[in-house]
């Protein structure tokens, strides 16, 4: 038999494949035919718009045979807690059965934990079947007390959907912390603008602004190694996008110098906020590259001292610094936190990038509009975009983007566009809007999050979680 690299490759799912990695669950679950766990397996397809929500997130790693056809996954789970992941599903189509498949996708998606700073990966699995207990024990896992609070969520589940609890057991796997050379996982949060509006000019030649930046829990994943060396380098080229030009490297370049520091980087973008939207994806990635390496390069500087930095780079980049939804003024650079409730959100992207600099030259844009306060856009008096009707007229996609997701409800133009979104009070109801989004667009459901997953990484490096 050839080896496994002949046989598949393994990459991060795209949402596109959550019908066909739910359909292989279901084929390997077949296995279990005859076993006391059947009957409650059988009951218990995945949900395919929680599978899409975890690949759009880049939870979910998937192996693909010579024809690009998926014939197993690896679906990661975040909500243990404690520095701890989960590993909420694994299966290889029983033909690619006893490959090394498997084990290639638990391998991957541990080392992902272990570069994104988690101590630990957990599972549930069964004691009897030797495809469960026995392979993760090959590989590092070890069981531990059923008992422990860690799993009273995966305890009351099972006891909800009928599962025999007397079957299952719980591993362990440690992870050490990433080495001082190797790479690590760091996320760059996408934002949205729940409102903005202009209130006047500033001496200095910038627009003052207000607005609220809502930070989402979807966005791009920036992956860093150190250097000995001094050298900030890219791994991979960006089209359009010189390397001088870059944010990304510009904040390692930033910190290095503000520093002095003798360290450098390796830095990887796996990009997936749209450029020119809105969202804040340039600054974003920005203020990730300045938190991580002020970590890996053990520089310990305090946030307001890198917030500072970030606002030479872009007046957004302080928001993504401080880690917090916020009411916003001046450039944006002056937040208060603002404390906002749950709500989720499609976000479509019409591909069509927005200039913010020509926009600010449209002669129909209020530049002076009265100040609003914290209290009126709570009251929903103040959740309009300044630049909406200057986009509207010069970007006729984003216009029909706007209608479109407009006969879903309150469709809103996030920051100066070309992005546009929908609020919602479930996650089930932005995955259905999005499910039918036009074939010239694309739609992504997500999360609107009061602390942003960058602090919660930075809290796993450190060790404090």
């Amino acid at each position: 038999m050839p080896p496994l690299s002949q046989q598949v490759s393994i990459q991060r799912a795209e949402p596109s494949q959550a019908e066909r990695l739910c359909a292989i669950e279901r084929k390997a679950v077949q296995l279990f035919r005859g076993h006391p766990a059947w009957p409650s397996y059988s009951a218990m397809p995945i949900p395919p718009a929680l599978l899409q929500q975890s690949i759009s997130r880049g939870l979910v790693w998937v192996a693909l045979n010579g024809q690009a056809e998926p014939v197993g996954f690896v679906w990661l789970d975040t909500q243990l807690g404690a520095g701890a992941i989960g590993i909420a599903e694994l299966d290889v189509l029983p033909a690619y059965g006893q490959r090394g498949i498997g084990a290639a996708l638990l391998e991957h998606a541990c080392a992902w934990a272990q570069a994104a700073g988690y101590r630990r990966v957990d599972l549930g699995t069964l004691a009897d079947v030797r495809w469960n207990a026995p392979f993760y024990a090959r590989h590092g896992f070890a069981m531990v007390d059923k008992d422990a609070p860690a799993f009273a969520r995966a305890r009351e589940r099972d006891r909800e959907n009928g599962f025999p609890g007397q079957l299952r057991v719980f591993m362990s796997r440690p992870l050490p912390p990433p080495a001082s050379d190797g790479w690590t996982a760091w996320p760059a949060p996408a934002k949205l603008n729940l409102f903005l509006r202009i209130v006047g000019r500033r001496q200095d030649g910038y627009h003052e602004l207000q607005t609220v930046f809502r930070l989402l829990d979807w966005g791009d994943e920036i992956r860093l190694r150190r250097r000995d060396d001094g050298a900030i380098r890219r791994t991979h080229e960006v089209p359009g996008v010189p390397a001088e030009d870059d944010l990304a490297v510009r904040a390692a370049r930033l910190l290095q110098a503000h520093t002095g520091s003798s360290a450098g980087a390796e830095i990887e973008v796996d990009k997936r906020i749209p450029m020119g939207g809105g969202l804040g994806g340039g600054s974003s990635d920005a203020a990730t590259v300045l938190v991580a390496l002020n970590q890996l390069w053990g520089l310990q500087l305090d946030e307001d001292a890198l917030a500072g930095l970030g606002r030479q780079l872009g007046a957004d980049v302080p928001l993504f610094v401080r880690g917090r939804s916020a009411w916003a003024e001046g450039i944006g650079e002056r937040l208060t936190p603002l404390p906002l409730p749950r709500r989720h959100y499609v976000v479509l992207d019409p591909h069509d990038p927005v200039s913010t600099a020509a926009l600010f030259q449209a002669p129909e844009l209020t530049r002076n509009a009265p100040r609003a306060t914290i209290s009126s856009f709570v009251s929903g008096e103040s959740a309009e975009n300044a630049f909406t009707l200057a986009v509207r007229a010069r970007h006729p996609r984003v216009a029909a983007a706007l209608d479109w997701l407009g006969s879903f409800g309150p469709a809103r133009l996030s920051g100066s566009g070309g992005c546009v979104f929908l609020e919602t009070r479930s996650y089930d109801r932005a995955m259905t809007i999005a499910a039918q989004c036009p074939v010239t667009f694309t739609a992504h459901a997500a999360t609107g999050v009061e602390v942003s997953p960058l602090r919660q990484a930075l809290a796993r490096h450190r060790g404090e979680c």
